[in-house]
């Protein structure tokens, strides 16, 4: 996991909070569409990586 998606989860997870805590549904709406997509990102490059030890395995 890169620091980015890092900071992007802990960053929505305390907006997410935030809005509960101020009873704001649309900030915590936000917290956790922010928390998704730092999970989407940590997808992607989990498959980059893999793709590359796939490519890197034909190229020996």
């Amino acid at each position: 996991m890169s620091a980015e998606n890092t900071f992007d989860k802990l960053a929505g997870k305390a907006k997410e909070a935030a809005g509960k805590a101020t009873d704001n549904e649309r900030l915590q709406a936000e917290g956790q569409t922010d928390q998704a997509q730092a999970g989407v990102k940590e997808k992607v490059e989990d498959a980059k990586g893999a793709v590359e030890g796939i490519k890197d395995s034909f190229n020996k």
